[in-house]
């Protein structure tokens, strides 16, 4: 099947001059008449995007988020509502200035003053400029609308950019080729062409930016940038020069990139700075002819590489930061193994000590002292192998309950030891008193709940609730006396766990007879992770 040259609309910018429609971003399309029928079968049919148009949306939105940084402006992405209402599908803010919405407004529908130029925008299917006021600031505004159309024809969405008044007129201060460029960027992520975009990090208000032609020649600098390759010692006007002048990384990053068809990123070493580069090919759609060889079915490269944009951002200071904060976190799990060392080290000598001690009593009370320093011992431990300040009490819990079962259970007793619930991670204030308590209840229920019963089994059970820890230690031994008062025991060991859960943990303790067990429960609220307490 042929068709004449009056039947075929190519989306060219030179076409849309001498007055032929752009009805399609994508494809070759039938003339007016066909695309309207096509229209008008799919919107007002109520037949939905198909499977590859929605896959189209989702790679606009992808590309969403370098394109605002570059172009300075506000991105949405509107889907016409069954309400006639024009629904906020994907939104992307700059990093490189301030804003215009201080909100997310995905899943909002916009109405008032702008509604009127979005029904013409979606109902004649062009493009639409308007000029507002940005409310409640009262800021000028300038909103561009274009629509955006799939597969065959049908109108999936509006893709609007935002930009204030003043950032406009900076905007247009700025060079032709660099002007050029930015409007492409716009076009290639309405087509979906910046997937692989997303996963750059932000371009920021201090990052520099240069654009290089086909032939990688410099046109343009910004001011941040033009700095930041002074400090490299390059003093002289790098316009016009080719990218293969300067002794850096930037031309096999280009070449890498266009070869790649797809952007990149990397932290180098540039002398003495370190930078993160990206690099940004854009490509321009195919010329009127190229357009007409590639339906024709010649052998045309479908799109053009019209320039390489390359973002640049020094992060040397970010990285010494970074270096100093790795040695002080070094240090700081250095003393972390030193003190778990001396206090092993008290311990042993403790353990000497009560050898030679004939009295019980004594004996104990050194021993009881030996377990309190082992379950200090076990945070310095867990602190000094992670850089990280939070610890996994369950595997503090897991810890205690071997020491206890080794060392502190009566000659002729058989207790098992279980423990359940999930991982809980502390800062490491909480977790050393946790750690503490733990232990004491552990070690009071084998010293007082088997005296009679010589086997058993004690619990630990763990409970991470949204704004509490629980901790129970249930045994099945002996019972509390009836008479049992939790503030006027006189055992050590429980004065030190209600000091510690009152005090330290600003908690509360319960200590009962439930149901054949005895019940220790501890509950205490959690400090969110990086905000110790002083």
């Amino acid at each position: 099947m042929g068709f004449k040259w009056s039947e075929v609309q190519i989306l060219s910018p030179r076409l849309v001059r001498r007055g032929w429609e752009w009805s399609h971003p994508h494809i070759l399309s039938f003339s007016r008449r066909h695309v309207s029928a096509v229209a008008c079968e799919m919107t007002d049919g109520g037949i939905g995007p198909v499977q590859p148009d929605l896959e189209l949306l989702d790679r606009i939105e992808q590309g969403m988020g370098i394109t605002a940084d570059l172009s300075r402006s506000d991105l949405l992405l509107l889907r016409f509502g069954l309400d006639n209402e024009f629904i906020v599908q994907a939104q992307a803010r700059p990093h490189s200035i301030a804003s215009l919405y201080s909100t997310r407004l995905v899943g909002q529908a916009l109405s008032g003053s702008d509604y009127q130029a979005f029904q013409e925008a979606w109902h004649g299917r062009h493009h639409v400029k308007i000029h507002r006021d940005l409310l409640p600031s009262g800021a000028p505004v300038i909103q561009d609308l274009f629509p955006v159309f799939g597969r065959d024809g049908q109108q999936l969405a509006l893709f609007s950019v935002e930009l204030s008044q003043i950032q406009l007129e900076r905007h247009r201060t700025r060079d032709k080729s660099f002007q050029r460029i930015i409007e492409l960027l716009k076009l290639q992520c309405m087509r979906g062409e910046l997937t692989s975009a997303a996963n750059l990090s932000p371009f920021t208000e201090f990052d520099g930016v240069l654009l290089v032609d086909a032939q990688r020649r410099i046109t343009y600098l910004s001011g941040i940038a033009n700095n930041l390759y002074r400090r490299l010692g390059y003093l002289e006007d790098l316009r016009n020069k080719k990218l293969s002048f300067l002794n850096t990384t930037d031309d096999a990053m280009v070449v890498a990139a266009v070869n790649a068809a797809a952007p990149l990123e990397s932290e180098v070493h540039e002398g003495s700075r370190v930078w993160v580069r990206k690099v940004l090919p854009v490509w321009d759609r195919p010329s009127s002819l190229r357009r007409l060889a590639r339906f024709l079915d010649q052998d045309i490269p479908s799109r053009e590489i019209r320039g390489v944009l390359i973002m640049v951002h020094d992060a040397t200071e970010e990285q010494r930061k970074r270096q100093e904060l790795k040695v002080k976190s070094t240090m700081i799990q250095e003393v972390h193994h030193r003190v778990k060392n001396n206090l092993q080290t008290v311990a042993a000598m403790l353990r000497m000590q009560a050898r030679r001690i004939d009295e019980p009593q004594a004996s104990q009370a050194i021993h009881d002292a030996i377990s309190r320093i082992q379950s200090v011992a076990v945070i310095h431990e867990f602190l000094s192998r992670d850089e990280s300040q939070s610890i996994n009490i369950r595997d503090v819990c897991q810890r205690i309950i071997s020491q206890n079962g080794q060392v502190s259970m009566a000659p002729g007793t058989q207790i098992s030891f279980a423990l359940e619930g999930p991982s809980i991670y502390l800062p490491s204030q909480q977790a050393t008193a946790c750690a503490l308590v733990a232990n004491e209840l552990i070690q009071n229920a084998v010293e007082h709940g088997f005296e009679i019963k010589k086997q058993g089994e004690i619990r630990v059970c763990l409970t991470d609730g949204p704004d509490a820890v629980i901790i129970e230690v249930r045994d099945d031994g002996d019972r509390l006396p009836d008479e049992f008062e939790l503030g006027s025991t006189g055992s050590l060991g429980l004065q030190i766990v209600r000091t510690l859960v009152e005090e330290d943990l600003h908690g509360s303790l319960t200590l009962t007879n439930e149901d054949g067990n005895v019940v220790a429960t501890v509950r205490f609220p959690k400090l969110r992770l990086g905000h110790e307490e002083s």
